[in-house]
């Protein structure tokens, strides 16, 4: 195969790469049986393998100011990337973490593909999958994308056989819907990056958009000063020098449906409410510290996609980056719930995403040392990274054995220390945590505290909706259920009526003979209490 150079985004990522801030999306997928090492082995060589980046390995140019580019690997070894691995006793998720955080500080190698898998056998009643793949294969949701094409709807499938097969356009496959990013409530981005793309090819024959594209260029250029004029971050526990260990942990799944009520109650979306715990998640912590936390506000970095419908299994990178700012320092969760929502219905028509590519973009042909400066300044601007991916919503099943739940966790780029993630699948949620382990050694406690906080939530919900009845004032289900009622009552009238009519004789027809037209009798029945039928009476 012929070589190809890397492109401007997936190069600039790759040269982020450092021993303390690995460019690698870690995932964590849990299974409710024990998988055949075998069929799962045969799943990879016909669904993961026919995608040529997994078969290529990176080459670095000789010369600076050269481009690197994809070749196949000669001694490519699938055993390398996909092995086997067990947990010492007890063998429960504390350990998997521990396993999980050992496997994310460790740097792939360069001389290879830039991936590798580890089956861990006998977790649980099933067993777990650690995925470890560079970020200049693809971004998150292509990555996301790729992996859960190879899964099914039923656990009987056969095994798959044959050559790995060419990359298809679209396959019948539960990913679908896959992968909203947490700002996909920033719909504006999209439709405004196709626009700059189609108003740069188009303002020569039509000067009339020229105005338009004037407009948005306006738009971009202020984003642009908005982000280059962010001032530092505030100083926390969060920031500093990194180590080489990273730690990883999640939460126990949520009942997707709890969040959603909880949202409808307090006036916010799901995603509001799942940022606002996560927000009350970090206060705790720093509280439990004992640093101070009133007033206080940091940037989280949130990935954007920015890629057209439907091309969500090409590879490389396609997305672009906003800075919301948490209101960490609010204590009350309702008042916190409601200044997040506030701000990111502020970033709802921001260029941010966009022009924050174009950075990337521009970063990847210019010499490292400017890039490192480039990065530099966006990461002085962020404390966290935060995704939020929405998975299939059903069960679905790899080489036979049904996925129970799944997490990963996008680089921290910039030198940034921790990665959060909010991952939806199967009408469940997750949070999962990832933080330098000098810096934030203990990520289990954020987790406990994004457990309190949703808890907290949902109380108040509950405490809402009790006030709301007491008061009088209905609420969803109450204005259902009264709706309910009053159709129930409505049938029972009309039950009543067509009893009373069966039991009434019919007319008589010379009672109504008068009234009609000669030799065409009445048949009707009569009204209640009268002598004629609702026609006759009425004439």
């Amino acid at each position: 195969m012929a070589r190809k150079s890397l492109s401007n985004v997936d190069t600039a990522w790759l040269r982020m790469e450092d021993p303390t801030n690995l460019m690698m999306i870690t995932g964590v997928i849990v299974f409710g049986t024990p998988m055949d090492f075998e069929r799962l082995k045969a799943t990879i060589e016909v669904g993961l393998l026919r995608f040529d980046r997994f078969r290529q390995r990176v080459v670095l140019p000789p010369l600076p100011g050269g481009r690197p580019y994809w070749e196949d690997d000669p001694d490519f070894d699938l055993s390398y990337h996909l092995q086997r691995a067990s947990l010492p006793p007890p063998g429960d998720q504390g350990v998997l973490q521990e396993l999980a955080s050992f496997l994310a500080s460790m740097q792939l190698d360069f001389s290879r593909p830039l991936w590798q898998f580890h089956l861990v056998e006998e977790y649980g009643d099933g067993c777990a999958l650690i995925c470890r793949l560079h970020h200049c294969i693809g971004d998150g949701l292509a990555l996301v994308h790729v992996l859960l094409s190879l899964t099914e709807t039923e656990p009987d499938t056969a095994w798959p056989i044959g050559e790995p097969e060419a990359p298809r356009r679209r396959r019948r496959r539960p990913v679908g819907r896959l992968c909203r990013p947490a700002t996909s409530v920033l719909r504006t981005t999209g439709q405004v990056t196709r626009s700059l793309i189609r108003e740069g090819c188009g303002t020569v024959a039509n000067p009339s958009r020229l105005l338009d594209a004037a407009r948005i260029g306006a738009r971009g250029t202020k984003s642009l000063a908005r982000l280059l004029l962010l001032l530092p971050d505030a100083r926390t526990a969060y920031k500093g020098p990194l180590d080489v260990p990273k730690r990883v942990a999640w939460s126990a799944p949520i009942p997707l449906q709890d969040v959603k009520a909880a949202g409808k109650e307090l006036g916010g979306t799901l995603n509001d409410l799942l940022l606002a715990a996560t927000s009350g998640a970090l206060r705790r912590y720093l509280e439990g510290r004992g640093d101070p936390v009133d007033g206080l506000n940091f940037r989280a970095v949130v990935p954007v996609n920015l890629r057209k419908p439907g091309t969500e299994h090409e590879l490389g990178n396609k997305f672009g980056l906003v800075f919301l700012s948490l209101p960490v320092g609010i204590a009350d969760p309702i008042e916190r719930l409601g200044e997040l929502k506030r701000r990111m219905d502020a970033l709802k028509d921001s260029l941010e995403a966009p022009v924050a590519f174009g950075i990337l973009n521009t970063i990847g042909m210019a010499p490292e040392v400017i890039q490192d400066v480039v990065v530099s300044i966006f990461g002085l601007k962020g404390t966290a990274v935060m995704t939020n991916v929405i998975g299939p919503k059903e069960l679905i099943y790899l080489a036979g054995a049904p996925l129970e739940s799944l997490m990963f966790w996008v680089p921290q780029s910039g030198h940034l220390g921790m990665g959060v993630s909010i991952m939806s699948y199967n009408s469940q949620v997750q949070l999962g945590v990832m933080t330098d382990a000098g810096l934030v050694p203990d990520p289990e406690a954020i987790v406990a505290g994004f457990e309190a906080e949703f808890r907290e939530l949902l109380e108040m919900a509950d405490e809402a909706r009790r006030t709301q009845r007491a008061e009088g004032t209905p609420g969803l289900e109450d204005v259902i259920g009264q709706l309910g009622e009053t159709l129930a009552a409505l049938d029972a009238v009309l039950e009543d009526q067509d009893r009373e009519r069966e039991a009434s004789p019919s007319v008589a027809p010379e009672r109504c003979q008068a009234l009609t037209k000669a030799g065409q009798p009445c048949k009707n029945r009569p009204l209640s209490g009268s002598r004629y039928c609702r026609v006759h009476q009425e004439a």
